[in-house]
């Protein structure tokens, strides 16, 4: 699949899972146990916030604070659209001149950087289903996309603290394999009250 393809995809399954969001759940709990639901958005929003600047050209220091803190404002799903939407834009634009991109650890082929996005939206958008009760269920192809790129990075990712540890017992479902590569289990259900 080709990487914005796969970019714009992902990016519409985290955005259609925004749209399920209710207003009485912005504060439940999601498996990234540090973040509720709002916590959630607000870090994807800011993925796609900080992908216009890094994609032009513009390096950490030279976006510096701008991006930090809450991104969401008084309407999280307009918010997160329209910086969805810029997102793809700009990936599908700057994509093909291959310019690096300037991450924290280093200059970074833009594929890989897109990439990296892509399994981002894709994981997070099960996380937000399964904290909302939404249909927590992943389009086959762009699992099997993300998984394939991650295989050779899951050590890397779970060594810089990006992904928890690997949930066992998910042998024979690739959407639960990958999960499980991410430190998720997929049977996780929010916690009672």
């Amino acid at each position: 699949m080709d990487v914005a393809e796969l970019h714009r995809r992902t990016v519409e399954t985290w955005t259609a899972r925004v749209r399920g969001v209710a207003a009485d759940q912005w504060d439940r709990p999601t498996p990234c146990t540090d973040w509720n639901v709002r916590a959630l958005v607000n870090h994807v929003v800011g993925e796609d916030a900080w992908t216009m600047p890094l994609m032009r050209g513009a390096t950490i220091a030279e976006i510096g604070d701008s991006l930090d803190g809450d991104l969401l404002g008084q309407d999280p799903l307009a918010t997160g659209e329209t910086l969805a939407d810029e997102a793809v834009a700009v990936v599908a634009e700057r994509l093909p001149a291959g310019e690096k991109v300037h991450l924290s650890y280093g200059d970074e082929d833009p594929a890989e950087y897109v990439r990296q996005l892509s399994a981002d939206h894709l994981i997070h958008a099960w996380d937000l289903a399964a904290a909302t009760g939404q249909d927590r269920t992943l389009d086959a192809d762009l699992v099997d996309e993300v998984a394939t790129w991650f295989v050779d990075r899951e050590e890397i990712y779970r060594g810089a603290g990006f992904v928890g540890a690997r949930v066992d017992g998910a042998a024979d479902d690739p959407q639960a394999r990958l999960l499980a590569a991410g430190g998720r289990d997929a049977a996780w259900t929010p916690p009672q009250p």
